[in-house]
């Protein structure tokens, strides 16, 4: 039989007050998998987050995490880890204090050897002794990420894991995660950065004013897309720029090309195909071809502005 779903919600809803977080959520998450949450913020995101870690119950639907329904009782699906709003750390405490402190918190038996094998995973190795109130965020948000792995977890759940990260750091986390999914890991995280959900993730949810505007793979959504914007850099800009003009469902965007060397064009990718077909037939070197703003980007504007138009 297949193994259940990571996550399987149907309905859920939540409410504070007179404020509607979360208006009739379905989720599906499978096994090994690293699912993207994206949305504006207030869209609901963080509540969501709260419901798969036990940090609050829905007032109603189903929900159902590693195939268990989820009790109403506040408390942390076994084998579910992550952070909401960052990791709560020990400031006066160092990396290893507080690895070894939550552990116990958790009345979990991780010795030193399990400790400094997450430190070693999330590149904390150099700074296990020192205190945590010297990091910087991205620090922080690496050990609250070694602070999750020592459940070895088989869903993780986690708030913008990239916040604060330099590029090294966000290399090094992108690759943890990457080899916990391919392990059978499920992750769902939450980021306003859609590099790092494009680069991530096989499928995403896209949520605005508390309700599923889009849940399925970024191939999906690229494909039913609109129009998007191309930047276009050759070894013929001028030739370039003519066959543009006569490839049918092409349009050059004269207001976006600011630079001479580089062509905006705004396209379907059918007619961008057949636009770079026509570029490589003539002679004319592609040396550069990318979205002006990436097909994510495009449709969580797009989808979240339609949402908020019909409130």
């Amino acid at each position: 039989m297949d193994a259940p779903l990571a996550i399987r919600a149907r309905g859920i809803t939540k409410c504070f007050g007179d404020v509607v977080a979360l208006d009739g959520i379905d989720l599906d998450v499978t096994p090994g998998q690293i699912h993207g949450l994206v949305g504006p913020n207030g869209a609901g995101k963080t509540t969501l987050l709260g419901l798969l870690l036990g940090l609050a119950a829905a007032d109603s639907g189903r929900l159902e995490i590693l195939g268990t329904p989820v009790a109403r009782a506040l408390a942390a699906p076994e084998g579910v880890a992550g952070f909401v709003d960052g990791p709560g750390l020990y400031p006066s405490l160092t990396a290893r204090q507080n690895l070894a402190a939550l552990a116990a918190l958790r009345g979990e038996g991780v010795g030193a050897t399990g400790i400094d094998d997450v430190l070693a995973q999330v590149g904390l190795t150099d700074v296990a002794d020192d205190r945590a109130s010297g990091f910087s965020l991205g620090m922080r948000q690496r050990l609250g990420l070694a602070a999750a792995l020592l459940t070895k977890p088989r869903l993780l759940v986690l708030d913008e894991p990239s916040n604060g990260l330099d590029p090294a750091g966000k290399k090094h986390v992108h690759t943890v995660l990457s080899r916990l999914a391919a392990d059978g890991t499920s992750v769902v995280l939450s980021s306003h950065r859609m590099d790092d959900l494009e680069a991530l993730c096989s499928e995403v949810t896209i949520l605005a004013t508390g309700r599923v505007v889009f849940s399925g793979p970024l191939s999906k959504l690229a494909a039913e897309n609109r129009e998007l914007d191309y930047r276009v850099r050759t070894s013929d800009p001028q030739g370039a720029r003519q066959l543009a003009v006569d490839v049918d469902g092409v349009h050059v965007d004269e207001a976006g090309t600011r630079d001479a060397e580089v062509l905006v064009v705004r396209a379907l990718v059918p007619a961008l195909d057949d636009f770079v077909a026509r570029l490589v037939t003539a002679g004319i070197a592609v040396r550069e071809l990318a979205p002006v703003v990436s097909p994510l980007e495009a449709a969580f504007l797009a989808l979240t502005d339609q949402q908020e138009a019909v409130r």
